[in-house]
């Protein structure tokens, strides 16, 4: 199985406090073992870092570096991904929409031909997307 890993799930492994981390932990260690490849677009590595040193400091980024960036292969986001990406966000309006960074990784699930995403974001639940988490 091949997969991509979302901000909210990456969160929910480093954070003790996190009300899904319990499920996350068991969900990653599972993916660790049986996932052929386990991908996070280059905007849910900046959005995690970014998250993690605002709420943990940089220990957990240190953690996140460490322990979880080795085991993913990092797609990085070009300008057809992120023109499309930002196209997709716009049209929705309002502050509830998905973020640039969850339509940056559906642009990325359509380009790779992946079809389930490690994530705890709502935006993800659509026809044809399996979510983990």
């Amino acid at each position: 199985m091949n997969i991509i890993v979302d901000t909210s799930a990456i969160y929910a492994v480093l954070d003790k406090t996190d009300d899904n981390h319990q499920n996350a932990i068991e969900a990653w260690l599972k993916l660790l073992n049986e996932a052929e490849l386990i991908v996070a677009s280059s905007y849910v590595v900046t959005e995690a870092i970014a998250l993690l040193h605002a709420r943990g400091g940089t220990s957990v980024v240190r953690a996140f570096v460490e322990e979880i960036v080795p085991a993913v292969e990092i797609d990085w986001v070009d300008q057809a991904t992120h023109n499309a990406a930002l196209s997709a966000m716009l049209m929705v309006e309002g502050r509830n929409g998905p973020s640039l960074t969850d339509c940056a990784n559906m642009e990325t699930m359509r380009r790779l031909r992946i079809h389930t995403i490690f994530a705890y974001d709502k935006h993800y639940a659509r026809d044809g997307v399996t979510v983990l988490g």
